[in-house]
């Protein structure tokens, strides 16, 4: 309902507006252009070289122009810092350098610096204008503003364009935004709204510099120029997956307070990756020049995408994030960002043409090279049987680079085994002799290949055509809505996930690797790094089971049969040590669900178990008869207990029921468990400790806000659940911590965010009452298996 509404109204205006455009855009005259934000960075590496080459295109074309860099600071203190940016601008190769000389030093002349603070400099800038005007004699064909600013400052500086700095009699006005446009659907709905009350849309250009690409400009007219090839294969049933990957190098210092808002999905996917996934899958307009033909094409496909739910999208982080964080915005070492700096997400559009083919969206921060690209694979039904290495055998794609990675240069590749793409117009080539390189499993030489004449820089691209009028390259308030619609839905499902951390660069290897099972994706890798020092360098990928750190304490991780398998292989070593050593073997066990699987171990595998020796003791006990279904001495009994051969008195329930009460104070229940552990355990330290973790980080029956450092030195006490009055009887920390070997177990998906959450709060017994577990004397391993670890 919503994208209908939003083509309905671009309908009418395209009606009304379209004439208006051409007849600006026509308009020749002397152009003022202004970039408020002119000494920033954006400005320093993109927007004067990109305004620069706009001026050596048009010098003939029968405009003129003035340039001013706005800003908030006094003229005399920037001055010299624009014209210090202003030196650094080239031309291109094509240029020569005499040429070239004379245009800088007149691009020199014609630029200045104002500053832009206050309505009235903003109106001292308009009268400037028009001064310049009337005794030049010249005729303005319009005003363009260059918001180089954060997004915050857009309303106040649209305002003050509107009320002061509108040109007069017919000349256009256009006003270019930088993205973010909004956080979510309501924060871009809310700027629109606010922006709408100062300019019309056709006045505001949202840019994103991806659409400036040249390989990204050309993917409509390349399927248009290829038709008679690809309509026959353009669909499900041709189609294998969709895939948009840009990826980074670089991490994100310096930019940490506006990432840490945003994230890899805002940042990149919701904008870049979504035009250009809408660019491959849009139904072709019959006119590619008509903006508003191809914005009603591009809603199409936002009304039929389904929508994005949590299974399919996955997110990372890599490590040192978390440092940058805290050093950045002045964080404690306690805080913890969920903010995603990598993102793969699985969409589905819902049309016949592309049903069930997987579109992937996917981009990240420190990976393993610089690279962006989009990649059409299809189906092959060749099977060679004894030429697999011929060229119909490998894989059958189309490639639109961006340029980076392997290959330096943009193009569009078309596998041998596909068709020949018809030649383009004299702006592209195609390339013949390669070097020796792959690209997405293909050498070089297995595609052909067809690249730009001259690679032109994105922002450089975009500003001829804002200058032009050209808005297809640009992003309209229903394109932006639609596309906030589809994104914000999976953002708010994503809001507390904790993203699987990864160290960065080709040290990440498969951990990264994703999954598709159906409309679902996954992580594929079985190895994840949890924080910066919890593998210690080691690498686990080749075996079952992996050990490392987490906690700084020894861990054991891997498939559930596995870990259990090796769990109950320690306990038994344990056992074994222990009795050689004193002829006695003291195991305390936690109850739950969770260590059942190892009960069942115990009892079907470890029949040279020295259970004769060995005394079985109760970590924690609910205040149940031990009768009951929910006593945990009733599931130890029996899922483990009446298999085994053990001596009746070398089984130590807790004494919960006494003088026919519940775990009564007065009773002294906890004092009576206290005093059979003193009389039977050396020195109170049991040999080997087994604890599972709750889902609240609870460890025994020792619960967050239960002030467990009150309890003393006491051996075992009373204590309460959250939900009351479920109390519970229990070995305290001084117990726990007393002991030989203390094994945490952690098991079951829905233990991912938990660990990822402990992975990197510091030690606080109250709120997190398992980071108390410290043997003093003895070793801690945590037992997690994957499912825990990877989510």
């Amino acid at each position: 309902m919503f994208v209908t509404v939003l083509l309905l109204l671009v309908t009418l205006c395209a009606q009304g507006g379209n004439g208006l455009e051409r007849a600006e855009a026509q308009r020749s005259g002397h152009v003022s252009v202004v970039i408020v934000g002119g000494t920033g960075d954006l400005a320093k590496k993109y927007l004067w070289q990109g305004f620069f080459q706009l001026y050596v295109n048009q010098v003939r074309s029968g405009n003129s122009f003035s340039f001013y860099g706005g800003g908030l600071s006094p003229a005399d203190a920037a001055t010299p810092v624009l014209f210090e940016i202003l030196k650094a601008v080239s031309c291109s190769k094509d240029v020569a350098p005499e040429r070239c000389a004379l245009l800088k030093e007149q691009f020199l002349r014609l630029a200045r610096y104002r500053q832009l603070k206050t309505l009235e400099d903003y109106r001292d800038l308009a009268e400037h204008i028009e001064r310049e005007l009337q005794q030049e004699g010249m005729t303005e064909a319009g005003r363009l503003f260059y918001l180089s600013l954060p997004a915050f400052a857009y309303v106040d500086v649209a305002d003050k364009i509107n009320n002061s700095c509108r040109p007069t009699g017919g000349a256009w006005l256009r006003v270019v935004l930088e993205k973010p446009f909004g956080h979510d659907f309501r924060s871009a709905q809310e700027l629109a709204t606010q922006l709408g009350s100062s300019l019309k849309d056709e006045e505001m250009y949202r840019i994103d510099h991806y659409l400036g690409k040249q390989v990204v400009a050309k993917i409509l007219p390349f399927r248009v120029e290829n038709r008679k090839f690809l309509d026959p294969i353009w669909n499900k049933h041709h189609i294998e997956r969709v895939e948009i990957v840009m990826k980074e190098t670089l991490d994100v210092k310096g930019r940490i307070s506006f990432y840490d808002q945003y994230g890899v999905i805002r940042d990149v996917l919701q904008n870049h990756l979504t035009e250009v996934m809408t660019l491959l899958t849009m139904r072709l307009p019959m006119n590619l020049s008509s903006s508003e033909e191809v914005l009603q094409k591009k809603l199409q496909v936002f009304s039929s995408m389904l929508p994005l739910r949590k299974n399919q999208a996955v997110v990372g982080q890599y490590q040192a994030y978390q440092t940058t964080v805290q050093q950045e915005t002045n964080k404690t070492k306690g805080h913890v960002s969920l903010t995603p700096t990598f993102a793969a997400v699985l969409a589905h559009i819902d049309e016949a043409q592309y049903e069930g083919v997987p579109v992937l969206m996917i981009s990240g921060k420190m990976l393993d090279e610089r690279v962006g690209y989009a990649r059409i694979l299809f189906k092959n039904d060749i099977f060679c049987l004894q030429n697999p290495s011929g060229v119909h055998c490998k894989p059958k794609q189309i490639v639109f680079y961006f340029g980076h990675g392997s290959l330096q240069y943009p193009a569009i590749l078309v596998s041998k085994n596909l068709f020949r793409p018809v030649s383009m117009d004299g702006d592209w080539k195609e390339v013949t002799e390669h070097t020796e390189v792959n690209i997405l499993g293909l050498p070089i030489s297995d595609y052909y290949v067809q690249t730009p004449t001259e690679q032109k820089e994105a922002y450089s691209q975009l500003i001829s055509h804002i200058l032009a009028g050209r808005k297809n390259s640009f992003i309209s308030a229903e394109n932006l809505l639609a596309s906030w619609a589809l994104w914000t839905p999976l953002l708010d499902s994503l809001a507390g996930s904790h993203p699987r951390i990864y160290p960065g660069g080709a040290d990440n290897g498969d951990l990264l690797d994703i999954r598709v099972n159906g409309k679902d994706i996954g992580y594929n890798s079985e190895v994840v790094i949890i924080s910066p020092e919890q593998m210690g360098g080691a690498s686990a990928n080749s075996f079952q089971v992996m050990q490392g750190k987490f906690r700084s304490a020894d861990m054991v991780s891997a498939w559930a049969e596995e870990l259990m398998e090796r769990l109950a292989a320690d306990i038994q070593e344990a056992a074994e040590a222990a009795v050689r050593e004193g002829g006695v073997f003291h195991l305390a066990i936690s109850g739950g669900s969770t260590p059942l699987a190892l009960f069942h171990r115990l009892a079907l595998h470890h029949f040279s178990f020295p259970w004769s020796h060995t005394h079985v003791w109760m970590v924690d006990e609910r205040c149940v008869p031990l009768t009951d279904l929910e006593s945990n001495f009733h599931g130890l009994h029996d899922h483990l207990l009446q298999h085994v051969r053990i001596p009746y008195f070398n089984i130590h329930p807790m004494p919960v029921q006494l003088n026919q009460r519940l775990c009564v104070e007065e009773d002294g229940g906890a004092p009576l468990y206290e005093k059979e552990i003193s009389k039977s355990v050396n020195g109170s330290s049991f040999h080997f400790v087994l604890l599972g973790v709750g889902y609240d980080s609870h460890t025994a029956s020792l619960f967050p806000g239960s002030k467990v450092g009150e309890l003393g030195e006491s051996l075992v006490a009373l204590t309460e659940s959250p939900v009351k009055p479920h109390q519970r009887m229990s070995l305290t920390f001084s117990a726990i911590n007393r002991a030989r070997a203390v094994a945490l177990l952690v098991m079951g998906k829905g233990k991912h965010e938990l660990i990822t959450q402990l992975s990197r709060v510091k030690d606080d017994p109250d709120k997190w009452p398992v980071t108390g577990v410290k043997p003093a004397d003895g070793r801690l391993v945590w037992y997690i298996d994957y499912d825990a670890l990877l989510g």
